[in-house]
């Protein structure tokens, strides 16, 4: 299914520097940064369940706040792009 993530820290101290840094990590092990705070990530429902413990793990929720929108199996019909970051099939072929 693919989980679109947004997520907000606080980074007014160098704590929560940190903790923005270690959320972008997490969510860049499960899927691809689309914008500044937005991952879209595919996963099944017990990848999803691990990353969002770990990520629940990490902000301060009185300080920071995550957003989980699951868009589910049949998400390409449902997002739709418009301007200059394009974005790769997270599900096409890998070369390297």
């Amino acid at each position: 299914m693919l989980v679109l993530i947004t997520y907000d820290v606080n980074t007014v101290s160098v704590a929560g520097q940190k903790r923005l840094r270690k959320v972008a990590k997490i969510c860049q092990n499960y899927g691809q940064r689309v914008q500044n705070s937005v991952f879209e990530c595919i996963v099944d429902a017990t990848q999803f369940r691990t990353l969002k413990f770990e990520l629940e793990n990490i902000i301060e929720k009185d300080k920071d706040s995550l957003r989980f929108y699951k868009l589910g199996n049949n998400y390409k019909n449902k997002v739709e792009h418009i301007g200059v970051k394009t974005s790769i099939d997270i599900e096409g072929t890998l070369i390297i």
